[in-house]
């Protein structure tokens, strides 16, 4: 948000007040409801998800899964959204503890590590499904319509897992390719989306 100054001396004396449009824009919200994905495909639904903007937020907001135990991940799309199948090589960490103090570690979560690999990005693993438990977290995506270089993420999430432990992740990497990205999907590693919803923003440059 832009700051707004005033050079009279006092509140009273001020008339008029001029406001400049922030920065981040929210593009497309979508909630879930038993959903078995959830997609932004740019030029779809008013989604933009090109070189309007260079960075791209996403807000993932009381995420919900309907399977014990799955894995939130995304992938990508260079054709619409046919095919999420995005070469990536990526790296992902976590830091959990459990509700009785005794355990909590620091570790790299070596089987969600890809190598330039087309399959789905773990972001959280072992959701629960509990009624009370949830992922939150955010996703942040560079200049996917660049046709230049490689298109670079990194995610931070916290979830409850399903065995009662706080975790909290932090994946990055890249997407090894120099075709424009033109969509992205995010789902469960087994059951659905049972409820949530996902925020993708559009951030200018400064």
């Amino acid at each position: 948000m832009a700051l707004v100054k005033h050079n009279n001396n006092s509140i009273s004396a001020v008339t008029s007040v001029g406001l400049t449009q922030g920065k981040m824009t929210l593009i497309k919200e979508q909630t879930a409801s038993s959903s078995s994905s959830i997609s932004f495909v740019d030029g779809s639904s008013s989604v933009v998800f090109d070189n309007t903007y260079p960075i791209y937020l996403f807000k993932f907001i009381n995420i919900h899964t309907s399977q014990d135990n799955s894995t939130f991940q995304f992938n990508c799309s260079s054709d619409s959204g046919s095919n999420y199948n995005v070469t990536k090589t990526t790296t992902h960490h976590y830091a959990y503890h459990n509700e009785g103090a005794s355990d909590g570690t620091l570790s790299v979560a070596a089987g969600s590590d890809l190598a330039q690999s087309t399959s789905d990005q773990p972001l959280g693993i072992g959701v629960g499904s509990d009624n009370d438990h949830n992922l939150c977290g955010e996703l942040i995506f560079f200049q996917p319509s660049d046709t230049t270089f490689i298109k670079h993420f990194f995610a931070k999430i916290n979830h409850s897992m399903y065995h009662e432990y706080s975790l909290n992740s932090f994946t990055g990497g890249h997407m090894n390719t120099t075709s424009a990205i033109d969509a992205i999907k995010f789902n469960m590693s087994s059951g659905n989306i049972d409820s949530g919803t996902i925020k993708l923003f559009g951030i200018k440059g400064s």
